[in-house]
């Protein structure tokens, strides 16, 4: 399905783009393993055709940025932890840890993962508490080994400023506020150039100065626009859940009026979008049609069918469940909380499908069984 939608990605090098499509396709298989791994073989496969068909995770693998190659490694690291689960080996919470360290170096977002998973080791896990101890350690461990020629570097680099991984926490909240319907209110930009230009005039800078979102002064900057968001969500706290929650809720978003600032979750393929003037017409561009008809309908599927997968999957193995929720709540709660995107997410909508599957599985066995009698 990458395929489809890399005819009418962003310009990028060919090589780069096939490369990129080539390596999202395989990522099919990842998930493939992740749910076979936690519940069976039937469930992971149904999930790599969900996800295979899915507009949002072959848009964005047929998009060259990060945000792709940064899920493949989320998802390793949870097949890894799931391992770690099954098979109480060390190796593969090491394993994990370091995935989940290299997918850091891509984007930020999963960067506090590794606590949450430190906890889904402790809480469900069927070993014994030292046992435990030692899997979450071992796995964190890893994951700060890996990313700390970053914090290194930042301290070495920006000292005496501390900016251990980066900047954009204090645009991310104060953006994300400028965004809602109050923002204007608040005095909150909702954009780069709007950040920029509140900073210029409170600097006192004439128009033709040279300033970015960054630079200069970028780490005193970036900390005063999250002094200025942590105050309004402080003074408005239930106002400020509202918006929580409704960016939540976009991120669940998979069928109509794409959410705002959340984005949509892609198209459906159709042979007039994705296929160039003399291939729409014949039996391709006829397959074309039927793949965009089929992900119309399990675009409105998909949440039913993760819910009642998510039930069904607590009620089999809660313990592999816990380890897999671990990850999607923690994408939830981070992404609720500043400015977002829906392509942020992909690990979490990615873990999602191989719910779906479980549900499509269990209605597919429950057909049968009806079926035959």
């Amino acid at each position: 399905m990458a395929f489809i939608y890399g005819v009418t990605g962003h310009r990028s090098p060919v090589s780069l783009q096939r490369v990129q499509l080539v390596l999202d396709s395989l990522a099919v298989l990842v998930v493939v393993g992740v749910g076979a791994t936690a519940y069976r073989f039937r469930v992971g496969l149904i999930a790599g055709f969900l996800a295979a068909l899915s507009p949002l995770l072959a848009l964005s693998g047929a998009t060259p940025n990060a945000d792709a190659p940064a899920s493949w490694l989320v998802l390793g690291a949870v097949w890894c932890l799931l391992l770690t689960a099954r098979r109480n080996r060390l190796v593969y919470a090491i394993a994990a840890g370091v995935l989940l360290g290299l997918a850091c170096w891509l984007r930020v977002n999963p960067l506090l993962l590794f606590v949450s998973w430190f906890g889904a080791i402790m809480l469900f896990t069927n070993v014994g508490w030292r046992r435990k101890i030692v899997l979450s350690c071992a796995l964190a461990g890893s994951t700060l080994l890996v990313i700390s020629p970053i914090v290194i570097r930042n301290l070495v680099v920006f000292y005496p400023e501390v900016a251990p991984t980066g900047l954009g926490i204090g645009w991310n909240l104060w953006a994300g506020i400028g965004e809602t319907t109050r923002g204007a209110e608040f005095g909150a930009p909702c954009c780069d150039e709007q950040v920029i230009e509140q900073d210029r005039n409170a600097l006192g800078l004439p128009p033709d100065a040279q300033l970015g979102l960054f630079f200069p002064d970028g780490i005193r900057r970036d900390r005063e626009r999250g002094k200025k968001a942590l105050a309004v969500i402080k003074a408005h706290p239930f106002w400020y859940t509202g918006v929580m929650a409704q960016r939540l809720w976009g991120h669940l978003k998979f069928a109509g009026k794409p959410a705002p600032n959340v984005g949509s979750a892609g198209f459906n393929v159709t042979s007039r979008k994705c296929l160039s003037p003399n291939h729409q017409g014949g039996p391709l561009a006829l397959g074309v049609t039927a793949l965009g008809m089929l992900q119309s309908v399990l675009r409105y599927l998909a949440l039913p069918l993760m819910l009642i997968g998510v039930a069904l999957a607590l009620k089999q193995d809660w313990r592999t469940t816990g380890l897999i929720l671990a990850t999607v709540f923690y994408y939830l709660v981070t992404l609720a909380i500043g400015h977002s995107e829906i392509r942020y997410g992909l690990p979490m909508q990615a873990l999602l499908l191989i719910f779906a599957g479980v549900a499509v599985c269990w209605l597919g066995s429950w057909v049968m069984r009806r079926w035959v009698a």
